[in-house]
């Protein structure tokens, strides 16, 4: 079973081993996507247009569209529903890991201080290995605890290059 939550207050429990449910309550529907990439959805004999908008896998969320009306549907797996039940609801989040070097090679740039807050996806460092550039990105929203490792300095492979927390 799949719970769905809408818009943030309305809640579905889904079924689908051989016929579907909601809230217990069989749902007879069908949806053939159309060459605009939109949904024609037929539920219990009513037609809807649906859009898929957004879909953030990491978060469990949807952003649909069904005739101009918005709704945001955060999904929880059985999986997610277990570990709220013993306690552990975030235990799937994602952790903060400290960022190490993946090969050996010289710190060129440190681009972050200690204290400071970073988001998912910002540069962080540049290291030079085998006369290429890389740059080193934020996996997920941290803060730098601690830097490691000064400018022009050579570093060893999984050397931890800088602390997050």
């Amino acid at each position: 079973m799949i719970k769905a939550t809408v818009n943030g207050k309305s809640a579905f429990a889904i079924n689908h081993d051989k016929k579907v449910t909601c809230n217990d309550r069989e749902v007879n529907w069908s949806a053939v996507q159309l060459p605009s990439g939109d949904y024609s959805v037929i539920m219990d004999g009513y037609s809807y247009q649906a859009q898929v908008l957004k879909v953030d896998r990491e978060s469990k969320t949807v952003v649909l569209q069904i005739n101009q009306q918005l709704f945001e549907v955060a999904l929880e797996e059985p999986i997610d529903q277990l570990l709220a039940s013993m306690g552990i609801k975030d235990a799937m989040a994602r952790k903060v890991n400290d960022i190490k070097a993946p090969m050996p090679g010289l710190v060129l740039k440190v681009l972050v201080t200690p204290g400071q807050a970073i988001k998912k996806g910002d540069p962080v460092l540049i290291l030079e290995a085998m006369k290429m550039e890389n740059v080193f990105k934020a996996t997920s929203d941290a803060t730098v605890k601690e830097i490691k490792v000064a400018e022009r300095t050579a570093v060893e492979k999984g050397e931890v290059l800088i602390v997050l927390e």
